[in-house]
């Protein structure tokens, strides 16, 4: 059905979210980036411009019966009215461009809209991209210093597999291939994938597991899988402030990437849909780019050879 109201378009689109399996706190995120959204657009299709100055209170009068196609102009003048918010960060604005994009992918699928209005935004740059890590020898001797053994896997486990911390509370026993050194993880979308665990690894799953053969591999409450919030309140507990489960996957994504150089494969082994997402977690230690630049970099190639050269003269 061509075009329609907010008001229609956004159960139909909750109801394609769930179908793809996404979970309810994402959805219900979503939705009320989209609501919003749509506030705004009433707001200015119903407002005098000439009297138009939005601010908070005047989302409360808004409604969501105006038409889902919307031009370019309006979309950045929504972006520059959440930009002028001092609350919003450019990593939430980069959320919500994100969301938007994906409601009206959705939408010009279902033929609603004749063009995606997101298609050539600028997203903000985020300061600090580059997130904080652990390299492999600090991980180490964070794992080395947490004595409990539930703890000690859990954390262990991230490192050794790059899962999502979603993923890790949903491993089940019988998931678990100890011949293959594989396990079976459930990711975002429901897609099912094989990460890899090494042998150190497998070898506590097993002691810690001990005579049970099916259920969850980390037992919460009333014998549930552990909840996310437990998993990092674990990290509060023994990590340096700043380093969490999310960081740790980092750790893993950029201590394979920085041994292998293959990065189809980092993007696969996390679980990526898209190998530009893998590049954020990526590094290049500064012994790497030190010896890349001396060897490649032509400046540094004639000073490297004049060196040499005065070298020779002396002997």
């Amino acid at each position: 059905m061509p075009g329609g109201f907010f008001s229609e378009w956004i159960g139909r689109y909750r109801h394609y979210l769930r179908m793809r399996n996404y979970s309810p706190r994402t959805i219900q995120s979503y939705e009320q980036v989209v609501k919003h959204f749509a506030y705004y657009v009433w707001l200015r299709r119903n407002i005098d411009p000439q009297k138009l100055v939005v601010y908070w209170e005047d989302f409360s009068k808004a409604r969501l019966e105006t038409d889902v196609e919307v031009d370019p102009p309006l979309l950045e003048d929504y972006l520059s009215f959440m930009s002028s918010m001092r609350t919003y960060k450019a990593k939430t604005l980069h959320r919500i461009i994100s969301t938007l994009s994906s409601f009206y992918r959705f939408l010009y699928s279902q033929g609603a809209v004749s063009t995606n209005p997101l298609i050539g935004v600028e997203r903000p740059k985020i300061k600090g991209q580059e997130l904080r890590y652990l390299k492999h020898s600090q991980v180490i001797r964070l794992i080395e210093s947490i004595e409990d053994p539930r703890d000690r896997l859990i954390v262990r486990t991230i490192y050794a597999t790059g899962v999502r911390v979603s993923e890790l509370c949903g491993i089940n026993i019988e998931d678990i291939d100890f011949e293959d050194g594989t396990i079976r993880v459930r990711g975002k979308g429901g897609k099912i994938r094989i990460v890899f665990v090494d042998p150190d690894t497998l070898g506590e799953m097993d002691r810690f597991i001990g005579s049970r053969i099916e259920g969850p591999l980390f037992p919460g409450q009333q014998g549930h899988h552990i909840s996310p919030r437990s998993v990092q309140h674990i990290f509060r507990k023994y990590a340096p402030e700043g380093i969490t489960p999310h960081k740790i996957r980092h750790s893993y994504a950029s201590e394979l990437y920085r041994r292998s150089k293959n990065l189809r494969v980092v993007q696969e082994n996390l679980g990526h849909t898209s190998i530009k997402t893998t590049e954020i977690y990526l590094h290049t230690d500064l012994e790497e780019r030190k010896r890349v630049y001396q060897e490649y970099f032509p400046l540094a190639e004639k000073r490297e050879k004049k060196s040499l050269e005065r070298g020779g003269d002396s002997q």
